[in-house]
C-alpha cells in the first residue's frame, strides 16, 4: 500500500489551448464542466429486437455507446437466459459503429459469423443467444462530449479519444462520484487517477494507492480495512487499514479485478455505508472517502465469468473512463514523444532528431501493445544508442509477444548445432532480460533479487543485449 501525505500532492497546472475564450476563464469553470464542449459528431443508429423469448422492442442511440445484455444497467435490457448478463456494446465512432463482445458466455454473431469485434452495416442481423437483432442507421448524428484541453494532469493529447476522457474526468473531478477507471497496461491510470483527486475539492486530502493485484489476499483485508492488536498471528499492534489513512482524501483501487471474490461483499459494504470494521472487532468506523478504481479487465466480462460481482461492478462504475490506447490516438504520437524524450532528459539534439515527421509517423504505425510505457522503454534504447532502433525491436520486451519466445524462432537444419544453440541462448537471455525488467518497473536492483542473480551480472547482461533499464518516475501505470 503506497501512502502519499497532503503536502506530495501539489495542485496540478491547468493547461489549456488558445482559443475564442481567455484561458485564465477556462480555468475558472472547471468545475461548472464548462471546458467540456460538444464537437465531433458519429452517427446515430438504431436497434429492432425482432425475434426473442423476451419479445420485441426497440432502441435508439443519444450517444456514443450501447451495451447489451440481461442484467440491469445495460441500455438495451434483453429479458433473455441465453443472453449474457453484459453480452456485447455497441461503439459508434468517427470511422463507423463497431460491435465488441463482452466475453459472453453464447457469443455474439453478426450476419452468420461469430465476432469478437467487428464493423456493423446497414440492416446488419446480430444474433445474441436465442435472441435476434437488427441493426439500422438512422438519420442524423450524436455529437461527442470531448474537452478542450490538451492535458489534464500529467496526461496529455489532442486527439478526440484522450478529449474524451478528459471531459468525463472534469466532471468526475466536480464530483465525489465514484469512478472506474478501465483501459490497457500503460494507459495513465495511475495518472489519470491521481490527476483527478488533484483537481477534486479533496486535493488537499490523502492520496492512498492500493494495488489489490500485488498484495497476497490473505492480507488484503487488512490493508484495506486494518486490524486490532491480537486480530491474528503477528498482530502484535493496531493498524490502521487504507480507507481509515484516506479519510478526507481520496482512495485509489488499482488492479481492481483481482480482487478475491470473498472480500468483494466487504468492500460493497464499504462504498454504500463509508464505514468499515477492521479485523478482530465488531465495531464499525466512518470514513469520508472519494474512490477511484482501474483495471486492465472488462469486469462486465468478469460478471458474465462469475469472477466479480454485478452490485459492486454497478456500485464502482458511477462514472466509468475508459483510458484510450496508444494506437487509438496516432495524432499525439508527437507529442507524447516529445514529452517521454523531456522527462527521459533528452537534450535538443535528440528532441530534433527523435521528433522527426518521418520518425513519428513511423511510430503511429505501430501497435504498442503496451502503450504509453512500451513506448518510453523504446524511446530510452534509441537514446542510449544515439540512432532509431529498428520498430520491431521493442516488441521483445513486451509480454505475450511470440517473437520474444526462444521456442517461436525458426529453426534452420543447416546451422551447426553449437552455433544453434548460442544463437537460442543469447534471445532467450535477451528477452528473460527485458521481460525482469518490465515486471520490475526497470528497477535494476529489485529484478535481480527476484531472478537470484548479482546485479552487476544483470547491467552485463543488459549491456551484452543493448537493453536500458526504465525510469519509474516518469511511467504511468
Amino acid at each position: 500500500m503506497q501512502r502519499r501525505p497532503p503536502e506530495s500532492v501539489p495542485k496540478a497546472k491547468r493547461s489549456t489551448p488558445p482559443g475564442p475564450a481567455p484561458a485564465a476563464d477556462r480555468d475558472t469553470k472547471l468545475h461548472d464542466g464548462a471546458p467540456a464542449v460538444w464537437a465531433p459528431i458519429v452517427g446515430r443508429f438504431r436497434l429492432l429486437v425482432v425475434d426473442s423469448p423476451a419479445g420485441s422492442s426497440s432502441w435508439e442511440s443519444s450517444g456514443a455507446v450501447c451495451s447489451i445484455g440481461s442484467a440491469d444497467g445495460n441500455d438495451l435490457q434483453i429479458a433473455d437466459e441465453t443472453v449474457s448478463g453484459f453480452h456485447c456494446e455497441i461503439r459508434a465512432a468517427v470511422d463507423g459503429v463497431r460491435i465488441v463482445d463482452l466475453g459472453s458466455l453464447n457469443g455474439t454473431v453478426v450476419d452468420g459469423v461469430h465476432v469478437k469485434d467487428a464493423f456493423l452495416r446497414n440492416s446488419s442481423l446480430i444474433r445474441l443467444g436465442a435472441s435476434k437483432l437488427r441493426f439500422e442507421l438512422a438519420d442524423g448524428g450524436n455529437r461527442l462530449l470531448v474537452s478542450d484541453r490538451t492535458a489534464f494532469g500529467e496526461l496529455h493529447g489532442h486527439s478526440v479519444p484522450m478529449r474524451a476522457a478528459f471531459a468525463l474526468m472534469e466532471k468526475a473531478a466536480a464530483s465525489d462520484a465514484t469512478v472506474l477507471l478501465e483501459g490497457e497496461t500503460g494507459t495513465g491510470k495511475g495518472q489519470a487517477a491521481e490527476a483527478i483527486h488533484r483537481a477534486s475539492s479533496r486535493a488537499d486530502g490523502p492520496f492512498v494507492v492500493v494495488d489489490c493485484g500485488a498484495i497476497p489476499a490473505n492480507l488484503l483485508e487488512s490493508e484495506l480495512f486494518g486490524h486490532e492488536k491480537g486480530a491474528f498471528t503477528g498482530a502484535q499492534t493496531r493498524r490502521s487499514g487504507a480507507f481509515e489513512e484516506a479519510d478526507g482524501g481520496t482512495i485509489f483501487l488499482d488492479e481492481i479485478g483481482e480482487l478475491p471474490l470473498d472480500l468483494q461483499p466487504k468492500l460493497l459494504r464499504a462504498l454504500e455505508n463509508r464505514h468499515v470494521r477492521a479485523l478482530g472487532t465488531s465495531a464499525y468506523r466512518p470514513v469520508d472517502v472519494r474512490i477511484i478504481a482501474a483495471t486492465n479487465r472488462d469486469l462486465r466480462g468478469e460478471v458474465n465469468q462469475g469472477r466479480f460481482r454485478a452490485d459492486l461492478f454497478f456500485r464502482l462504475s458511477v462514472v466509468r473512463i475508459v483510458m484510450p490506447p496508444v494506437r487509438q490516438r496516432p495524432e499525439d504520437m508527437e507529442m507524447l514523444v516529445r514529452k517521454l524524450l523531456r522527462n527521459l532528459g533528452a537534450g535538443d539534439a535528440s528532441l530534433a532528431r527523435f521528433c522527426d515527421p518521418e520518425f513519428v509517423s513511423g511510430l503511429s504505425r505501430s501497435a504498442w501493445p503496451g502503450n504509453v510505457r512500451e513506448l518510453r522503454n523504446y524511446l530510452e534504447r534509441c537514446l542510449v544508442f544515439e540512432e532509431p532502433m529498428p520498430l520491431g525491436e521493442h516488441e521483445a520486451s513486451s509480454p505475450g509477444i511470440a517473437a520474444a519466445s526462444p521456442a517461436a524462432t525458426t529453426i534452420d537444419p543447416a546451422v551447426p548445432y553449437a552455433e544453434a544453440r548460442q544463437q537460442a541462448q543469447e534471445a532467450f537471455e535477451a528477452a528473460y532480460v527485458r521481460a525482469l525488467l518490465d515486471a520490475h518497473d526497470g528497477r535494476v536492483a529489485a529484478a535481480a533479487a527476484a531472478a537470484g542473480i548479482g546485479r552487476v551480472y544483470l547491467y552485463r547482461l543488459m549491456r551484452r543485449h543493448g537493453i536500458a533499464s526504465a525510469r519509474s518516475d516518469v511511467e504511468p501505470s
